[in-house]
């Protein structure tokens, strides 16, 4: 069914071109609102979610280290400045960068122990934020929810694999 708003001088006009429009505009203006949540929680420990995504990546290469293109393959949404993103991590003392001694192309990174503390300060409030966000859904809700959102996103999961750098 389409959605439709009256106006008062031109007869009905349509709010929504689409069905799949208002969807999307719905999960868009949702993600929003549940952002600034996130965004204010995160900025009170001085990093970004795209930051804490990183460090959590590379805590689960630890000991070990990954490549900057891997890291950003493994990131929840693309983070266009790889470099920036990491400049910024490194200057906090978050993680440490190398050249690979294989290919000096290639840059090695690693999560420090500043990296792995933070993300245990981080963690109760990382909860509490979710709980915040979503904690109003019961179990039945978030598990349609979420197998909905999966499905929405899967014919489109090969394009976000082929985005530059995550090779």
């Amino acid at each position: 069914m389409k959605t439709s708003v009256a106006s008062p001088v031109a007869g009905p006009l349509r709010a929504f071109d689409s069905l799949e429009q208002e969807a999307y505009l719905q999960l868009w203006r949702t993600y929003d609102r549940l952002r600034e949540i996130e965004e204010a929680m995160f900025q009170r420990h001085g990093v970004t979610a795209q930051q804490y995504n990183a460090l959590r990546v590379l805590r689960s290469a630890r000991p070990g280290t990954l490549p900057t293109s891997a890291i950003g393959g493994r990131l929840v949404s693309r983070a266009p400045d790889m470099t920036r993103l990491l400049d910024r991590l490194e200057q906090q003392g978050l993680v440490r960068r190398e050249r690979s001694k294989a290919s000096r192309r290639v840059v090695e990174v690693a999560i420090t122990a500043a990296g792995m503390a933070l993300l245990s300060r981080i963690a109760a409030d990382v909860r509490r934020c979710g709980c915040e966000q979503l904690g109003h859904l019961d179990d039945r809700t978030l598990r349609v929810l979420i197998a909905a959102l999966k499905r929405a996103r899967e014919p489109h999961e090969a394009e976000a694999d082929a985005w530059p750098g995550n090779d």
